[in-house]
């Protein structure tokens, strides 16, 4: 097999790695009590730091670039009102509605070259705009938020590996690997985390909400999205962000919809399991198209 084929066949696996796992992070705080989410949102990031860890001992260290960490910072901004909005919307639809949000910005930065990234050319341009925008036609004001947040996560690093290939650059020379990345991003996120609930405790008086039955529900939430970000990065590394962004965040909301039917009973009746079902149709053609584009 060719390198290209090579890479093509990675990237797939990791993405539908990534897929299912992202669906399915969240099932294990389903069924627990999390308050308003602040001391959760903490240990989840606690433990995705701790996976960072390992995985930059595995990789034996390489050169940590500080400017990866705001991405990371980013996207913890955006994950405190993940609890909420998994109380209040449930499960399979917040994860809908923030995944498209998650898949328009992500995707558009990377094709059209926003925050000064180098715009992503494709063999099939028209195969792309359809697979993103049939990707986004899912779309309750915390869950958009989160996912235009989630959307602008991996700027940092994809600007750092556009501008490496430049002389003139700070940059110059990174690594093109993102997995690279992948410790400086996590330490943003347990970074911002920890200042967040800092910050809450003061506002609490010192009086925060634990719910210790959670903890280790959210540390295991924590250690499968940090592994389905590496699946990500991968993703990203072997088809390019403008691919594997539309693919990656369309998936997980069909995943969280199965959760939702079969384990949470969140949608009944044979109307919505039409409408549900349709929308796995789109998914899954918005995902072929994109994925077409790539060949």
């Amino acid at each position: 097999m060719s390198s290209n084929g090579t890479d093509l066949t990675t990237g797939f696996i990791a993405s539908i790695v990534a897929i299912v796992l992202f669906g399915s992070n969240f099932v294990p705080l389903k069924k627990y009590e999390t308050g308003d989410g602040m001391f959760l949102q903490w240990v989840l990031c606690a433990a995705i730091w701790l996976v960072a860890l390992v995985v930059n001992l595995i990789l034996h260290c390489p050169k940590f670039w500080p400017f990866a960490m705001v991405g990371g910072c980013i996207w913890a901004t955006g994950n405190i009102a993940v609890v909420p909005i998994i109380k209040t919307i449930g499960l399979g639809l917040g994860i809908l509605i923030w995944g498209s949000l998650n898949a328009l910005t992500g995707w558009a930065s990377s094709r059209f070259g926003w925050f000064g990234m180098d715009a992503e050319e494709v063999a099939k341009p028209l195969l792309n705009y359809i697979g993103a925008g049939l990707s986004v036609v899912r779309g309750c004001s915390l869950a958009v938020i989160s996912g235009i947040l989630y959307g602008s996560t991996f700027v940092p690093i994809i600007y750092i590996k556009d501008h490496s290939k430049r002389n003139d650059s700070i940059y110059a020379g990174a690594s093109q690997n993102d997995l690279d990345y992948v410790f400086a991003h996590f330490s943003g996120i347990f970074l911002t985390s920890t200042v967040y609930f800092l910050a809450y405790c003061v506002a609490m008086k010192n009086n925060p909400k634990l719910h210790p039955e959670a903890v280790l529900p959210g540390f295991l939430s924590g250690v499968l999205w940090a592994i389905a970000t590496c699946c990500w990065f991968v993703a990203n590394h072997s088809l390019s962000a403008v691919v594997s962004f539309p693919i990656i965040t369309a998936g997980p909301g069909f995943i969280a919809a199965m959760w939702g039917v079969f384990m949470f009973k969140e949608i009944q009746g044979r109307k919505n399991y039409l409408l549900m079902m349709l929308a796995f149709c789109i998914i899954l053609t918005g995902a072929l198209c994109t994925a077409f584009s790539k060949i």
